[in-house]
C-alpha cells in the first residue's frame, strides 16, 4: 500500500495538508478582496463634476453698478432723442409746407429729399443760363483787367471725382487714357443701397427712356430724376437705389455700366442717322 511506504514523518505531513481549511469564494466576505474598478464613463463623469468645481463663479456687478449704468444709457438716450427733434423741427421750418403732408419723422425727411432734389435742379438750371450768357459774352464784369470771364466747362462744378470723363480738364483720367474715350462725364457715389449718379452727354433721340429701361434691367430703380438741357448738351442727376439682385457691387461697377448704356445709345443712334 501506498500509505504504508510512507515514514510517519511523512504521513503525519500529508495529513496536515489535507485537513486544511477550505475557503469557499461564495462565503467570503467582502474585506478578503479588493474593490473592482469603476466603470471608465463613472471615472469621466467624476473628472468633469471636478473640473467644473474648479471653474471660478462669475462675478456680479452690484446692484449699484448696474442701477448707475442703466441711469446713464437712459440719459443718453433720452438726449439723443431731444437732439433729433430739434433737428427734425429746424429741417422742417427750412422747407415750404408742400413738402411736408405730415409732422412724421419719415415725413420730414423725405420731404427734405425732395425738397434737396428740387433745389439742385433749379441751380443746375441756372448754371446752365450763366454758362450761356457767358459763351455769347453778355455777362461783364467790374473789374477792369477783365475783359471776358473764362469760360469753364458746362455743370464742372457737379462733378468732383468724376470716374469717367470726355472734358479737357479730364484727360488724365484713367478712363480717358483707353483706346476709346469717354463719351459723357459720369460721376457715381455709393452709400449703403442708394446710388447718385450724374450723367452730362451729348442729347440724343429716346436717350431718357433708353436709360431708364437700361436702370430697370441691372435692377436699379429710380427714385429721382433730374433734367437739365443746354443746347446740344443734357445733364442727369439720378437717385437709384440698389435692388436685391443686382450685380453691380461698387460705384465704379455703376459708372461702368452706366458708360456702357450711353455706348449703346450713341452707336444706335449713328446707325439710325446712317439708315
Amino acid at each position: 500500500m501506498a500509505l504504508e511506504a510512507l515514514s510517519s514523518t511523512e504521513l503525519l505531513n500529508f495529513i496536515m495538508f489535507d485537513t486544511a481549511p477550505f475557503h469557499d469564494s461564495s462565503q467570503a466576505s467582502p474585506r478578503d478582496f479588493p474593490p473592482p474598478p469603476p466603470p471608465p464613463e463613472a471615472s469621466t463623469a467624476a473628472a468633469q463634476g471636478r473640473k467644473k468645481r474648479r471653474r471660478r463663479p462669475k462675478v456680479c456687478k452690484n446692484k449699484e453698478e448696474s442701477e448707475t449704468q442703466r441711469m446713464t444709457h437712459i440719459a443718453v438716450e433720452r438726449n439723443r432723442r431731444k437732439q433729433m427733434n430739434e433737428h427734425l423741427a429746424v429741417l422742417r421750418s427750412l422747407m415750404p409746407e408742400s413738402y411736408v403732408q405730415r409732422g412724421d419723422q419719415a415725413s420730414i425727411v423725405g420731404g427734405a429729399i425732395e425738397f434737396v432734389k428740387e433745389l439742385e435742379h433749379i441751380l443746375q438750371s441756372l448754371e446752365a443760363k450763366k454758362f450761356a450768357l457767358l459763351e455769347h459774352g453778355n455777362v461783364t464784369t467790374n473789374d477792369e483787367n477783365d475783359q471776358k470771364p473764362k469760360i469753364g466747362s458746362p455743370f464742372g462744378q457737379f462733378f468732383a471725382y468724376p470716374q469717367f470723363s470726355c472734358s479737357e480738364s479730364q484727360l488724365g483720367n484713367k478712363y480717358t487714357s483707353q483706346s476709346k474715350a469717354a463719351i459723357a462725364d459720369i460721376e457715381v457715389t455709393l452709400i449703403e443701397t442708394h446710388a447718385n449718379v450724374r450723367v452730362l452727354s451729348r442729347r440724343r433721340v429716346r436717350q431718357l427712356s433708353k436709360m431708364v429701361a437700361a436702370f430697370q434691367s441691372v435692377f436699379l430703380s429710380i427714385l429721382h430724376l433730374n433734367v437739365t438741357t443746354l443746347d446740344s448738351l443734357v445733364l442727369y442727376s439720378i437717385s437709384a437705389k440698389v435692388e436685391e439682385g443686382c450685380q453691380l457691387n461698387s460705384a465704379d461697377d455703376i459708372a461702368g455700366a452706366v458708360h456702357h448704356m450711353l455706348r449703346i445709345i450713341e452707336e444706335e443712334a449713328i446707325l439710325g442717322c446712317h439708315t
